[in-house]
């Protein structure tokens, strides 16, 4: 696997599932794998989860481990070409990029949406050049349209607690004071259905919906009441307007309706459901205080789970080396 950015890129579902509980129950089994290789962990935003477990899973397989955050220590990166470098940014990415490239093996990248200009995010400007110039093989740590990390983690969260074959998962939208990038809702779409034993129902206003690509096969339903009855998973999650109905709304909080709240009366529309979220969580505007401290919120083992997929994706890669 020379690249990691879509679901697509992993394979066989059911094969990087039995992967990722075989590394599960041993964590340094692939040890051999990374010695002497050097994984280069690059963000260009902030993270917890993200840091921690990529970085866990590189040492569990025997990686050295670079963390550069460019927006703290290094000099500022200019993205586009033509431009007049006489301002406060003293490098350019594609001398940057070759240059990091010379020092490691393996490259993460985190990069968020800008939120202003659609088509340059959903292009993936800054990770595709990463991988048109790096020489080495590159992962998504969180681009400006998928979190796939994140995504692969959820899945096995679920495959782990559920209690039906075929579960009913219900992706939420739901309120938030910033506007957030379409990243996780995508992915989450996107793996939920190339799961084949997953029922997927995607609740949100009118005007939020996904670019169609990541929908899918997925039933869309705005009434959000109708769309949790009989769930067994509720995947609660702030997205901006995708501006998918509306070109001029990308990036924009146009809806704010604090009843998309996932309180406990609407996790008792469910069959039982648990909660999921991929944290950090806005707690009593995504999520009050009651339903993510339930003993149905999983929203911890799903964190845990973050070392698990990001162990298969640079197993694979440090493979294919």
């Amino acid at each position: 696997m020379k690249s990691f950015i879509n679901v697509q890129d992993i394979g066989p579902l059911e094969k990087a599932l039995a992967e990722a509980f075989e590394i599960k129950n041993d964590r340094y089994k692939y040890q051999h794998l990374g010695k002497n290789k050097t994984l280069m962990m690059i963000f260009f935003n902030n993270s917890l989860r993200t840091r921690l477990s990529t970085q866990k899973a590189a040492m569990n397989l025997g990686m050295n481990v670079i963390v550069l955050d460019v927006n703290a220590g290094a000099w500022k990166l200019e993205t586009e070409r033509g431009v007049i470098m006489d301002g406060d940014k003293s490098e350019h990415l594609l001398e940057a990029i070759p240059v990091m490239g010379c020092y490691c093996d393996v490259i993460g990248v985190r990069s968020f949406a800008g939120l202003t200009d659609r088509e340059y995010d959903y292009a993936e400007t800054v990770l595709q050049q990463f991988i048109k110039y790096s020489g080495k093989p590159v992962f998504a740590m969180e681009t400006a349209t998928v979190h796939p990390l994140q995504a692969f983690a959820d899945l096995i969260t679920i495959e782990e607690h559920k209690t039906v074959k075929k579960p009913k998962v219900v992706l939420t939208w739901a309120p938030h004071c910033r506007a957030l990038p379409q990243a996780v809702p995508n992915s989450f779409a996107e793996w939920m259905n190339a799961a084949e034993d997953v029922d997927l129902v995607i609740t949100h206003p009118k005007g939020y919906e996904l670019d169609p690509k990541f929908v899918g096969n997925a039933r869309v339903e705005y009434d959000q009441k109708k769309a949790f009855e009989g769930a067994d998973f509720i995947y609660a999650k702030n997205w901006s307007n995708p501006g998918v109905t509306n070109l001029a709304d990308y990036g924009k909080i146009t809806c704010e309706d604090r009843s998309w709240t996932v309180d406990t009366e609407h996790m008792s529309w469910t069959n039982n459901g648990k909660f999921m979220h991929c944290l950090p969580v806005r707690r009593n505007l995504i999520v009050t205080d009651d339903v993510i401290e339930s003993p149905n919120s999983l929203v911890i083992p799903e964190a845990a789970n973050r070392e698990i997929s990001c162990s298969v994706v640079l197993k694979r890669i440090l493979e294919s080396l």
